[in-house]
């Protein structure tokens, strides 16, 4: 399936994701909330596109603000970010850790519905608002409530911890380990380069040390170590979302947006485990999708956003894409082809491991990331886009491995 009119992406803006590693956070000192965050982010959107008068509609990704900050209702503070956005349609919508992108997905299909020619969609999250104790516990809404009471304390890193532990098994610890910490490198390299990445500040000097401490239990879980975990953030993205007409009306030329050339979205039941903790099915089928619906192969992509949530997801994923074969995706890591000047540079800015991980905000982020590097606005983090290579891919996961998104972005000339 094609899809039947052109759609753009264009406007894209990151706030700083604030949290540990940040030289400016401090848990006791007073920060923005989420009202703020979207306030930031929309408004330069806004800037860029000429104004509130030219969006049709609004989205807000955002997980679970009721809970972080007792907040629901998130639509409603579009027209305190401008009041040009009163009386526009506007909604949010949620996916676990799958959100934002989830978003972009309904900003996508009201373009192709023809009931909007401008979408401003936004991703946010507050999560700095409680201990990462209690954060844990509310963060395990993602998956299935019944399993709660049986899971770790730390319920998402217990989750991937088990599929790194069967991935170690099955594959080598060695290996697997070695790779991980690789990932881990990258990520923080690549945000070093990125001034609204939370790690941009570290200045860790041998990032493979930090990246290969071997995991302890008695402090975290058993398989992974607080270095294999992407971050406890605050923070918004946004981006617009855009028609042929739109981009007119925007008065936004085609050399500064991408096409959206493809995206497939899929689910998986939230009730069982996976079939095998070493594979991400879900993660493979939504990029199968995309790239189907965009009629390319994997072989035609500059530059990959995954979900790296933990660093044994990136390298899932990496398979999961068909990047190299199951268990074999900890050679191509540690070979160096997921770096920035390697064969497929994966998640350039940081990801989130490295960006950080404000989780209603994390997959506009990957689109936003795409749309600047496509556009060659990404500063000291821009790597190269070759000519036959024009596609950018993005795959934001809600739960584990439950609530995908994947999309595919064109460099436009």
């Amino acid at each position: 399936m094609k899809l039947r009119k052109k759609v753009y992406m264009v406007a894209g803006y990151n706030t700083i994701s604030m949290g540990g590693g940040r030289k400016e956070f401090h848990p006791k000192k007073a920060r923005p909330g989420l009202e703020e965050y979207m306030k930031e982010a929309g408004q330069s959107v806004l800037k860029q596109i000429g104004g509130a008068k030219n969006v049709d509609e609004c989205v807000a990704g955002n997980f679970i603000a009721s809970r972080y900050n007792k907040q629901a209702n998130l639509a409603g503070f579009f027209p305190f970010i401008d009041e040009g956005l009163k009386f526009k349609p506007c909604i949010r919508v949620e996916g676990a850790c799958g959100t934002g992108a989830l978003a972009l997905a309904t900003g996508v299909k009201s373009i192709l519905a023809e009931t909007a020619d401008v979408v401003l969609a936004i991703g946010v999250e507050v999560q700095n608002s409680v201990k990462a104790v209690y954060g844990a516990d509310i963060l395990a809404a993602a998956g299935w409530a019944k399993d709660r009471k049986n899971g770790h304390a730390h319920f998402f890193p217990g989750k991937f911890s088990d599929r790194a532990g069967i991935y170690y098994e099955k594959f080598g610890y060695d290996k697997t380990r070695k790779a991980m910490a690789t990932w881990f490198k990258n990520a923080v390299e690549n945000a070093r380069l990125c001034p609204t990445a939370q790690e941009h500040h570290n200045s860790v000097e041998d990032l493979m040390a930090l990246g290969m401490m071997k995991p302890n239990p008695k402090s975290f879980v058993e398989h992974l170590n607080v270095f294999d975990c992407s971050k406890v953030s605050d923070g918004a993205s946004a981006i617009a979302i855009v028609s042929e007409e739109g981009l007119k009306k925007c008065g936004i030329p085609l050399s500064e947006a991408v096409e959206v050339v493809g995206f497939g979205m899929a689910e998986n039941d939230i009730t069982k485990p996976p079939a095998d903790p070493t594979k991400l099915e879900t993660t493979a089928a939504a990029a199968k999708k995309a790239l189907e619906m965009a009629n390319i192969t994997k072989d035609q992509l500059a530059t990959v956003e995954c979900h790296d949530c933990f660093t044994i997801a990136g390298i899932m994923s990496i398979e999961a894409i068909g990047f190299a074969e199951h268990g074999k995706g900890t050679d191509f890591v540690s070979e160096g082809h997921t770096a920035r000047t390697g064969k497929i540079p994966f998640n350039t800015t940081g990801g989130l491991v490295g960006w950080g991980h404000p989780t209603g905000a994390t997959g506009v982020h990957q689109a936003v990331t795409i749309w600047e590097q496509l556009t060659g606005k990404t500063g000291d983090a821009q790597i190269n886009i070759p000519a036959d290579k024009p596609y950018g891919l993005s795959i934001n996961m809600g739960g584990d491995d439950k609530t995908l998104v994947s999309i595919v972005y064109k460099k436009t000339v």
